[in-house]
């Protein structure tokens, strides 16, 4: 939680703007990609859902779920960006008092507030991890069509349980994301499959292009339930933007009842050390 308690939010609504239910001029699409990129969380989630849903209720329900950590990105980003979010300058009354409030939020942490690299990572309970991996397994006895759809929202819970602010699949034009999460304040796209045979390099390709059409700092994680092909994995090469798991992987993962976040910073280490996109779980967890 953070230490918001120490300011005066009611002032601070007031200069964003948020008693006419908006946040600056923040349309639907910035207000979300701002979150995600600056802050690091999803605000559109039902997690940050209160009252009508606005803009104004979530951001007052972000301050009171919030970190202090996160709270700071938040301020900073506004402050950083105002006259883009805003569409003019700053007041110089509002610049002083955001200033005046990350002071405040710095000197919290400075007595003893953890940063998010100190912060205690999600771990499910064994029902829980019983109950999806008893999910997982009644996947397989859905006809393919549907077998598709239900997978991606099974990941999406999955994601949610880690706390990792997953998002449902979504469409860009031209194109269809199967959705996406934040790792480590990192927003990475999701690819799910779900079919007989292992992925080839064509999908894993496919992939990418996508991954190379969004923000520099976007990655990606390509989860194929039937595995990669050898083959495939060598056509696709080294140092790519995105690291894959398989079906074993999520299986040992529920069954061990590991960390998807842990998993998760051990596969992108590897693949920053080897160039390798696909390191099997049971390599990295003996």
């Amino acid at each position: 939680m953070s230490s918001l308690g120490l300011i005066d939010k009611q002032k601070l609504e007031r200069e964003l703007g948020m008693s006419s239910g908006y946040v600056l001029n923040f349309s639907n699409r910035t207000f979300d990609e701002f979150f995600r990129e600056i802050v690091g969380v999803s605000i559109f989630d039902s997690f940050y859902d209160q009252a009508s849903g606005s803009k104004a209720h979530r951001t007052r329900a972000f301050w009171r779920l919030a970190t202090d950590v996160q709270v700071l990105k938040f301020l900073n980003g506004l402050l950083e960006g105002w006259e883009i979010y805003a569409d003019q300058s700053i007041p110089g009354a509002a610049e002083k008092h955001l200033k005046q409030i990350i002071r405040k939020l710095e000197g919290a942490g400075e007595s003893g507030v953890r940063s998010s690299e100190e912060e205690t990572k999600v771990q499910i309970d064994q029902n829980l991890s019983q109950r999806l991996l008893s999910q997982l397994i009644e996947l397989s006895e859905l006809t393919p069509q549907s077998r598709g759809f239900a997978f991606e929202r099974f990941l999406k819970t999955l994601f949610d349980a880690y706390g990792l602010s997953a998002r449902s699949s979504f469409r860009t034009v031209g194109e269809q994301i199967d959705g996406s999460f934040v790792l480590n304040n990192e927003t990475y796209l999701l690819e799910a499959k779900w079919q007989n045979a292992p992925t080839g390099a064509g999908d894993l390709h496919t992939f990418e292009g996508k991954i190379g059409q969004k923000a520099l700092w976007s990655r990606g994680l390509f989860l194929s339930n039937s595995g990669f092909s050898s083959d495939g994995l060598q056509a696709f090469g080294k140092g790519k933007r995105i690291v894959c798991m398989d079906g074993l992987d999520l299986y040992e993962m529920l069954n061990r009842r590991l960390s998807v976040t842990d998993i998760l910073e051990a596969k992108v280490r590897r693949a920053a050390e080897t160039g390798r996109p696909f390191i099997p779980l049971r390599e990295l967890f003996i």
